[in-house]
C-alpha cells in the first residue's frame, strides 16, 4: 500500500502528525536505550563474566574460611572445661604466660 501525502489525510492536521511521530521517536528511543543497558548495565550480558569470576573467589574465600571454622571449632572441643586435652592446655600455659615445670630446660633458638 503505497504512503498516502499529508493533503491525502484530512481527519489529522499537522500538530497530530507532529505530535504522532514526536511519540513514536521517543519510544524508539527508549527501546535502545533498554537494549544498551541490557548489554553493557550493571547486570548486563557483558557483566556476567565478571559476576562469574567473583563468584569463583567467593567461593575459594569461603572454602579458606571454613577450614579456619573447622580447625577452631577442634580447638574449642580440644579446650572444653570439662574434659581438656593436657598437652593443648600446657603447650597455652607455656607459650601465653612464659611459665615452665621446674624439671624442665629452657633451650633458646636464634
Amino acid at each position: 500500500m503505497p504512503k498516502k501525502r499529508f493533503s491525502e489525510l484530512p481527519h489529522m492536521n499537522r500538530p497530530q502528525l507532529r505530535r504522532r511521530r514526536f511519540g513514536r521517536i521517543v519510544v524508539i528511543c527508549m527501546v535502545i536505550g533498554l537494549s544498551a543497558l541490557s548489554l553493557v548495565g550493571p547486570t548486563g550480558v557483558l557483566a556476567w563474566s565478571t559476576a562469574a569470576q567473583t563468584l569463583e573467589q567467593r567461593q575459594d574465600e569461603l572454602a579458606l574460611l571454613q577450614t579456619e571454622r573447622d580447625r577452631i571449632a577442634n580447638r574449642v572441643h580440644l579446650l572444653d572445661p570439662d574434659n581438656a586435652d593436657p598437652d593443648l592446655v600446657g603447650e597455652l600455659l607455656r607459650k601465653n604466660l612464659n611459665v615452665a615445670h621446674p624439671d624442665e630446660v629452657v633451650v633458646p633458638l636464634n
